[in-house]
């Protein structure tokens, strides 16, 4: 063995030895996508570069009723709220009951509790008040106040009949007569709107709900053809209920299929009129699924293909609607849902790597090697219905889904309000 040969072979030990010393195999290539996410996984404070401009923020979470994401949403808003300026909140629930929800936010009028507990199921939680009781003790002390609304239709109660009626009876009591003729018949006959929702949707026949959606529509013509002057905001309040009505009765009318679909154009709509209306930034707090920005999505178990709230608004604002996608690995939800761990081919998966409870990770980030430009680009699967085995999201890509992910590794049940 020559001199060059020997200071070759000793060199190569070396480099074993000190591999073994440090507990990592020999010429081993650090893994690029996880050298990104240790380096740019953040704690979670300041959102001030990630939010940038926008005039919309979609707070999703990647499934309801769990503790530790609603918590963290809620660290979120009085973030928007205190240091960025926003004062509006669109809600993933109904907007006639939203609308008493305002009233409390605003004045303290209203039973909370009572309130809280008409919300749907997986938010009928301590967790969830918080977000009110905050939003409360802000207004009281703050002439700039944050408003609240349902971006929903789904289950639009007495209170929007009521509004409607009150409204011409003041504003043109020569046409009540004409309006009760069509709103009296579609007014629900039960006081749970729950049940209401089940008997038109399962019972009614379809030729039956025709004339149930005739006369929705003509109530809302009736209201927007009143004449009011421009920017009445409280003929804007009345239309909206008017459309809430209109939109109850068609999508509880259409295939089962053809409902997500319809359900997100609508409250893309009323995110976007909320907006308008109070003339200010918006926090939309939903599930991931809708403020993502996933012009392709896909369902898998249940199967459905539709365009979402967030696609919608992005398609609308451009850079100034921004996705927030709130992610975890496991736990439990309200009602003791088990969350297994994030399957190895989820996008969420990988984000173990930073070995951090909670983290921000900025998917803008630069610099990005190619292969987290490849990760982030390709299409990709993340959690889907909570409690349905094999459910998840495809057909996009991290990327494209998200500006920012919140994510944490472990999540517990919210708590029975």
């Amino acid at each position: 063995m020559d001199k060059i040969t020997r200071r070759r072979v000793l060199a190569g030990s070396m480099g074993v030895a000190a591999g073994a010393a440090l507990g990592t195999p020999a010429m081993a290539v650090a893994d690029p996508i996880d050298n990104w996410i240790r380096r740019n996984a953040q704690p979670i404070g300041d959102l001030r570069r990630s939010i940038g401009g926008a005039q919309i923020v979609g707070l999703g979470e990647a499934v309801h009723g769990t503790a530790e994401l609603t918590r963290l949403k809620l660290r979120v808003v009085r973030f928007l709220v205190e240091e960025l300026g926003f004062r509006a909140i669109a809600f993933e629930d109904d907007w006639s009951l939203g609308t008493q929800l305002n009233e409390y936010v605003l004045t303290g009028r209203g039973d909370l509790r009572a309130l809280v507990r008409q919300l749907s199921k997986e938010s009928r939680t301590h967790e969830i008040a918080e977000l009110f009781e905050y939003l409360r003790a802000y207004n009281s002390t703050h002439r700039d106040k944050v408003r609240f609304a349902g971006a929903e239709y789904f289950a639009t109660r007495h209170l929007s009949y009521d509004a409607i009626d009150e409204y011409v009876g003041r504003r043109a009591p020569a046409r009540l007569s004409e309006l009760r003729r069509t709103l009296n018949p579609i007014r629900p006959t039960m006081t749970d709107i729950g049940d209401y929702v089940q008997w038109y949707w399962r019972e009614v026949p379809a030729a039956d709900k025709a004339s149930y959606i005739a006369k929705a529509e003509a109530v809302h013509d009736l209201i927007a053809d009143l004449p009011h002057r421009a920017n009445d905001r409280d003929h804007a309040i009345t239309e909206q209920h008017a459309r809430q009505i209109r939109s109850f009765y068609t999508a509880f009318s259409l295939p089962e299929a053809e409902i997500w679909a319809y359900r997100d154009a609508r409250a893309a709509e009323n995110v976007r009129w909320w907006h308008g209306f109070t003339r200010n930034k918006v926090i939309y707090w939903a599930a991931n699924a809708h403020t993502m920005n996933a012009p392709n999505l896909r369902f898998v178990t249940p199967d459905a293909t539709f365009t979402n709230v967030g696609t919608a608004l992005r398609d609308w604002y451009g850079d100034r609607y921004r996705s927030l996608g709130c992610t975890f690995d496991r736990g439990t939800a309200f009602g003791g849902v088990d969350l297994p761990p994030a399957a190895p081919d989820w996008f969420e998966h990988r984000l173990g790597v930073a070995n951090l409870d909670q983290f921000m990770l900025d998917l803008r980030q630069q610099p990005q090697p190619p292969a987290v430009r490849a990760w982030l680009n390709q299409t990709a699967r993340t959690r889907g219905v909570a409690g349905v085995p094999g459910s998840y999201l495809t057909g996009d890509s991290p990327g494209t889904w998200y500006d920012v992910v919140l994510h944490t590794r472990e999540v517990s049940p919210t708590h029975a309000y």
